[in-house]
């Protein structure tokens, strides 16, 4: 667990700032008037990338774990398999229980006279609110997919002056890839909320289940590091038997 901290240390500082920053303001602005406030920024250029932004953690969670298993180790695959199906079941779970109605509802029936800034071509829900099942992908996918960059780029290297070099620029460029990581969650589970789709409050449940999961799954999966099966790599195998 402190290996997982100490490699992913930005995306997770980051994820923190966004929960506390989530949970603030949940807790000072009312509801209705927090979400208005976030998703009120319309431009014709951002109902377009969020428009079809969001969609991408509705088939990037399989391409990707192909990907990986093509790519990297197959238990770096079976761990990202396995936490995208946890998440997203969790999150099923989660939303019959609670029967959230979605933001288009709940102005409906509470602020009626307000005009939700909607896009056109996006069929807005009405159920099933919290947690938000896209935001789950989002930070499930990408914070799994820094887990395994961030470890491959931090690899040991050899004890020489060009060993420490390499260290050092590995660990830029896995400081970038957590960056760029959090940033692609991040417009993910804004775009829930710019979509009218959901309330800060469901994001910010995303948010938690996606990262919690990702912890939990690497925690299972890193007992096995050193098994035959999880090192072992497709591509190679393949090419080894050509």
């Amino acid at each position: 667990m402190k290996q997982l901290f100490k490699q992913n240390s930005l995306f997770l500082t980051l994820s923190l700032m966004l929960i506390v920053a989530l949970g603030l303001a949940l807790f000072f602005i009312p509801k209705g008037e927090l979400h208005l406030m976030l998703c009120n920024r319309h431009t014709p250029t951002r109902d377009i990338f969020y428009r079809y932004y969001t969609h991408i953690a509705e088939w990037a969670p399989y391409v990707i774990c192909v990907l990986i298993l093509l790519l990297s180790r197959a238990g770096n695959a079976a761990m990202a398999a396995t936490c995208i199906a946890c998440s997203e079941l969790t999150t099923q779970i989660v939303k019959h229980i609670v029967q959230a109605p979605r933001p288009i509802t709940w102005f409906a029936v509470n602020m009626p006279d307000v005009q939700l800034p909607l896009v056109d071509g996006v069929r807005v829900n009405q159920w099933l609110s919290f947690p938000s099942g896209h935001t789950t992908s989002f930070f499930a996918l990408f914070f799994v997919l820094a887990i395994i960059l961030s470890e491959s780029l931090r690899a040991d290297r050899p004890n020489s002056e060009h060993g420490v070099r390499l260290e050092r620029i590995s660990v830029v460029v896995a400081l970038l890839v957590q960056l760029l990581c959090f940033a692609l969650a991040f417009l993910g589970g804004y775009s829930r909320i710019y979509l009218s789709q959901h309330f800060a409050a469901d994001v910010l449940g995303g948010i938690v289940i996606g990262i919690v999961i990702s912890t939990l799954c690497y925690t299972l999966f890193n007992r096995y590091k050193d098994k035959k099966w999880y090192n072992f790599r497709l591509l190679a195998h393949f090419f080894q038997k050509k």
